[in-house]
């Protein structure tokens, strides 16, 4: 069954399954350690959230890494370098197959890459661990 998206007019195939593709998380040795600095000392799972909150649109969400206490049933593990890395299945969408997490010390903030695009040159992380 395909149905089209009103937000910005892409054709889904709802009977594709988030899941269905290989995703690939590199993180480059300065991301891991920035991580390293940043979760020391605290229990958690990364999560890279793609968030909707204030937007309007879904298509107009934002990628972040957030540490979370804990990961839902919807997400999906992916093992990295770094770590496991955990997405929501539904937002997969979103993001591409192939990706890079890296981080620039001149901006001062994480990067997501992937061989064709920048997905977000200046990515947040934010601890939500109450």
């Amino acid at each position: 069954m395909k149905r089209w998206n009103a937000c910005f007019m892409l054709e889904w195939d709802y009977e594709t399954k988030a899941g269905d593709f290989p995703m690939k998380i590199a993180v480059t040795r300065t991301a891991q350690e920035k991580l390293k600095e940043k979760t020391a000392g605290k229990e958690g799972y990364l999560k890279l959230k793609y968030d909707t909150e204030g937007c309007g649109c879904v298509v107009s969400g934002v990628s972040a890494l957030w540490l979370v206490d804990g990961v839902d049933s919807g997400d999906r593990e992916i093992s990295t370098e770094a770590g496991s890395i955990y997405i929501e299945k539904s937002k997969e969408v979103f993001f591409d197959e192939s990706m890079t997490i890296d981080y620039s010390d001149q901006a001062n903030c994480f990067q997501l890459k992937s061989p064709n695009q920048y997905l977000n040159p200046r990515m947040s992380f934010i601890n939500k661990i109450s």
